[in-house]
């Protein structure tokens, strides 16, 4: 089971405007200021995609929170 506080620190992190939500664009470019410049928009969309819960195409904590305690 992931650390609640970490996890958030993480997503704040993600999360680049602030508004509770990641998008994959935020995705994409945390994951290149972390060196993984492969990840494309289309690739970011795929990710988020997946662990999208309400299909509202972005990440809420909650969503972030339930993916890293399957």
């Amino acid at each position: 089971m992931a650390d609640i506080e970490e996890a958030r620190k993480q997503f704040d992190r993600i999360d680049a405007n602030g508004d509770g939500f990641i998008t994959a664009a935020e995705f994409k470019s945390a994951l290149a200021q972390q060196g993984d410049w492969n990840v494309t928009e289309a690739v970011a969309e795929s990710i988020i995609k997946q662990r999208d819960l309400n299909g509202d195409k972005v990440l809420s904590f909650d969503e972030f929170w339930a993916y890293l305690n399957k």
